[in-house]
């Protein structure tokens, strides 16, 4: 009896907010699973660099300088991975912004408000717009084939709960939970497969500040049945099964990876 596999064989996969947390770890699972992978970065230059260099160099694994704050922005990306490596199979929106300073609703900035969508939201929208693009028209010119590609947007347990004093994340987050289900039902007769990993709380650059506070941190961890934040991994990992074919008949999903946290509001 041969061995379970999870393969990305002969996948391209664009991966954003790669070079850290979350993304650093899908990048290296994903090419761990023989997918090519691109990703972005918005300043840690040497961090993505390093990172592409251990996965493969840019044969297989290419870093992208590119800011992710508009729909064009997005765009962009999608068609750098297409003019490298030719195609793309796999979206996997990963960055995000999260304000780490607590915020009243009636003290909170435009500026904050309107950052917090355009990095978590508007960006994601021009990603997968060309991506699902590229995608049907892949398949147009290959194959038939009722995979055509596959979609998986980062939320979060705020996009289903809320969080206080954090309401543009939550709102952005809950928008990608709500985009997630209407784009399964649109894009499924294209055989594109569109699903959703809500994380809670996660040991990531991020979440560092309120972790590394013993009255934050306690607050948090009472609220996690298994008493402890995630390892990036431990997201990285649920990310790759919903790309392969054994999450095949699997769409508009949200699959919580929370340690127990119960989802009320």
């Amino acid at each position: 009896m041969s061995a379970v596999t999870l393969s990305l064989e002969n996948k391209v996969a664009l991966i954003t907010g790669g070079s850290r947390g979350i993304g650093a770890a899908t990048v290296r699972l994903f090419r761990q699973a023989g997918a090519r992978v691109a990703f972005n970065y918005r300043s840690a230059q040497s961090t993505a660099e390093a990172l592409a260099a251990e996965c493969g160099g840019p044969k297989l694994c290419a870093a992208f300088a590119q800011d992710l704050s508009t729909p064009e922005d997005g765009r962009t990306l999608v068609r750098r991975t297409g003019d490298h490596f030719g195609r793309i199979d796999i979206l996997v929106a990963n960055h995000g912004v999260w304000e780490a300073q607590d915020a009243p609703i009636a003290t909170m900035s435009d500026t904050q408000w309107r950052t917090t969508l355009a990095i978590n939201l508007d960006s994601v929208f021009g990603l997968i717009q060309t991506a699902a693009g590229a995608m049907q028209q892949q398949a147009r010119t290959s194959t038939p084939t009722a995979n055509a590609g596959n979609i998986v947007l980062v939320s979060s347990t705020a996009g289903q709960r809320g969080e206080a004093f954090h309401a543009d994340y939550a709102a952005s987050k809950g928008a990608v939970i709500s985009m997630t289900k209407g784009l399964a039902t649109e894009l499924a007769p294209h055989g594109i497969r569109v699903n959703c990993v809500a994380p809670g709380w996660v040991r990531t650059d991020m979440s560092a500040p309120t972790l590394a506070d013993a009255d934050a941190s306690r607050r948090v961890l009472s609220l996690i049945p298994l008493g402890r934040p995630a390892d990036p991994l431990e997201i990285a990992g649920p990310i790759l099964f919903l790309c392969t074919p054994l999450a095949g008949f699997m769409t508009g999903e949200i699959v919580n990876v929370n340690g127990g946290a119960v989802l009320v509001g």
